[in-house]
């Protein structure tokens, strides 16, 4: 695994709260989260996610997942969401395929725009999965649905108040 964050660049932040009835911290993920369009036996299933205590000023939200276990030297997106607005505080599960409105679903490293599970190739060890919402001082990023994890990392450092996440992991043992 290598030994890196995806945020570990960003200033220091405050911290608002984050729970979920789908992912829990430091456990791993369930079948509905896994991937099943990468063969993961999952069912790409975005995860329940409510948020509270978001600094003065925000005025969007955005959610990503990441993996920085995945064997690249830039980690793995999973998903990424933005410009949700203010007055959203919970995604049920399964939102990421139909987000609140205004919403930006932004692609994935798969190359789709939807919420792609946790698939860390087999034997290669527990993956981290790091979900985490942003407030930010921004009704809206300057990014595209297009736009790579990195164009939209960029742009989101520049506009973020604080910050929530749970990291949970997977691994995938196959069949054996």
């Amino acid at each position: 695994m290598y030994d890196r964050h995806p945020y570990a660049d960003l200033p220091e932040l405050p911290t608002f709260t984050l729970t979920s009835t789908d992912v829990t911290d430091g456990e791993p993920v369930a079948t509905p989260q896994v991937s099943g369009i990468m063969g993961a036996g999952g069912e790409d299933v975005s995860p329940q996610l409510s948020w509270s205590g978001a600094p003065e000023g925000t005025q969007s939200y955005v959610v990503t997942m990441f993996d920085p276990d995945a064997p690249t030297p830039s980690g793995f997106w999973h998903w990424s969401l933005s410009n949700i607005p203010a007055d959203v505080t919970e995604l049920a599960t399964g939102a990421a395929s139909n987000p609140p409105k205004g919403a930006v679903k932004h692609r994935n490293d798969g190359g789709t725009d939807e919420y792609l599970g946790a698939a860390p190739p087999e034997g290669h060890g527990p993956h981290r999965y790091i979900f985490t919402v942003f407030a930010v001082d921004a009704e809206r990023l300057e990014v595209t649905a297009d736009d790579s994890g990195a164009v939209f990392g960029f742009n989101l450092h520049f506009h973020t108040l604080a910050k929530a996440s749970i990291t949970a992991t997977y691994e995938d043992v196959g069949e054996g």
